[in-house]
């Protein structure tokens, strides 16, 4: 499978992106339709299966998404490129203490080779509702993102020398505005670049 580069065509339904952001992605998951209509729309349900869940029969779905995830990256990604940059996953919506806190975009980033520079430089300090559960009520803003995101220090050390954002799917980007917009803060002028698994589509009317 190969990746996609959004464009100007395809930028104008992820809102919060600009001309500048470099942003790439496998599959387009289409918005309303449910787990059998599309393979995004399968793998992304499965992906977004709950910790708390884990021990249901068909928690394996999730684990096998991961690693098919992990494996599409590997084949698609420069290798060299992969050697030198830092991969951080975007925080799931819960924070580390919650008992849905879910770390599936790290254990993508480390299954897709070992070795990597795996980082989770970004953390979230407090949990919001998941974005995919808010059932037409308001989702989380950039500015509250940017309010609840903070730079692990321990992690900062050595300083990136490009940055790849890993998030499962894009859809009008507030995570990833919110994330590049913490790291280059931190880390002004070092490459950012985005990396999904699908982008979000919405059906023909």
């Amino acid at each position: 499978m190969r990746l996609s580069r959004i464009d100007d065509a395809s930028r104008s339904v992820h809102h919060h992106l600009t001309e500048d952001d470099e942003c790439y992605y496998f599959l387009e998951y289409t918005s309303g339709r449910d787990y059998k209509f599309s393979k995004a729309n399968n793998a992304i349900s499965n992906l977004k299966k709950k910790p708390s869940n884990r021990n249901r029969p068909d928690y394996k779905y999730k684990l096998e998404v991961i690693r098919a995830a992990s494996n599409e990256f590997r084949g698609a990604l420069n290798p060299q490129w992969l050697q030198k940059a830092t991969l951080v996953p975007i925080p799931g919506s819960k924070a580390k203490d919650h008992p849905d806190y879910d770390d599936r975009m790290e254990q993508v980033c480390m299954g897709i080779r070992a070795g990597l520079d795996v980082r989770n430089l970004v953390v979230q300090r407090e949990s919001t509702v998941a974005s995919h559960e808010a059932d037409g009520g308001p989702r989380v803003t950039v500015d509250e993102l940017l309010d609840l995101y903070q730079i692990d220090e321990n992690l900062a050390h050595p300083a990136p020398d490009s940055i790849a954002i890993f998030d499962d799917v894009l859809t009008a980007g507030v995570h990833f505005r919110a994330m590049k917009n913490t790291l280059a803060h931190r880390f002004p002028g070092t490459p950012i670049v985005g990396m999904f698994i699908a982008r979000r589509i919405f059906p023909p009317d």
